[in-house]
């Protein structure tokens, strides 16, 4: 199988090294906007270049995977789409509603999958949650906790594509919370602040958030981000019900040093960043897309679901920036 890669930063040198050690995947082709920075990339892999995307279609990949600016995304994805190609792209489908709406529609009525990179349902930790959940050891729901915690902030070039910290980090919970639970948000009340550098208020921006969602059966949730948790790269989830509980992320690098004395389960250095807390998640999620490209399974992650977890991050942007609480109804129109 031929897989194709376009966007060759960070998070597309991760992937494409992933992409290489599949053993389903025998040729990698990388790609990006700037043809320098793939060949690049693929003198370090040890894979092929292309070039530009256009110039990667014309090799005939089996499928693409598309790790660009989130700006770039839906652009991408229709390119991919209009080339019959199968399509993983990283979250989110595009920065705003009407860009992820005509992603949504254009695949409904076609017939080449796109599958949405939200690597968290490929984490054991969520997936053995979610599995007690659904088999009643939990009894109902009343609380879930979540955070999302960076250890550095990134650059302010970044700002302008990213979103927003609802969007580029709180869609993670959002998505997950959906997926675990099996319910949808209807109402959200979040607020932020910048203690941080100052280019995240002058964009627009904010440094730390948190946000407290009701779902369609009254469970609540707190979901939380920032991007100076100076401890480490910490991604939670508690998951309590009238039965039981699990906690996602409690393992021995987990950034949580106790201030009780003489209790630690630390055993190792805290992770860094997010490509080593779902190093395994990101293989699976890719091994899944290859299946998906094969035409041997289903998207696990589609468009339209990941415009639902857009849905709740619009809504909480709107809530912090107004300071009342918004519906996800007043986000549908």
């Amino acid at each position: 199988m031929k897989i194709g890669l376009i966007g060759t930063g960070r998070i597309g040198a991760f992937h494409a090294g992933t992409l290489k050690s599949l053993p389903g995947v025998g040729r990698v082709v990388v790609a990006d906007a700037d043809p320098a920075r793939a060949g690049a990339l693929a003198d370090t892999l040890g894979v092929e270049s292309a070039g530009t995307p256009e110039r990667l279609y014309a090799d005939g990949p089996d499928g693409v995977v598309i790790t660009a600016a989130t700006s770039a995304h839906a652009e991408l994805i229709h390119q991919a789409l209009d080339a019959g190609v199968p399509v993983f792209c990283e979250k989110p489908v595009a920065l705003d509603v009407p860009g992820t709406l005509g992603v949504v529609e254009r695949v409904r009525a076609g017939s080449v999958p796109v599958q949405i990179g939200f690597q968290r349902r490929f984490d054991q930790g969520y997936r053995a949650a979610r599995a007690a959940l659904r088999g009643g050891e939990l009894g109902w729901l009343h609380t879930l906790r979540a955070c999302t915690s960076d250890r550095t902030p990134p650059p302010a070039a970044f700002l302008a594509t990213s979103g927003g910290l609802f969007h580029d980090c709180g869609i993670h919970d959002f998505d997950i919370l959906r997926w675990l639970t099996g319910r949808e948000v209807v109402g959200v009340y979040a607020q932020g602040a910048n203690r941080g550098a100052p280019y995240f208020s002058e964009a627009g921006d904010v440094d730390t958030c948190a946000a407290l969602l009701r779902f369609d059966d009254d469970t609540l949730a707190t979901v939380t981000a920032t991007r100076y948790n100076g401890a480490g790269h910490d991604v939670r989830l508690e998951v309590c019900g009238s039965k039981g509980a699990r906690f996602v992320g409690l393992d021995d690098r987990a950034p949580m040093p106790s201030a009780q004395p003489g209790l630690s389960w630390r055993q190792a250095a805290p992770y860094a960043t997010y490509m080593e807390r779902f190093h395994d998640a990101y293989v699976a999620e890719l091994t899944a897309f290859t299946e998906v490209a094969a035409g041997r399974a289903q998207s696990p992650c589609s468009p339209a679901e990941a415009l639902e977890a857009l849905y709740v991050a619009e809504a909480c942007d709107r809530s912090r920036r107004t300071g009342e609480p918004v519906t996800i109804a007043d986000v549908r129109g």
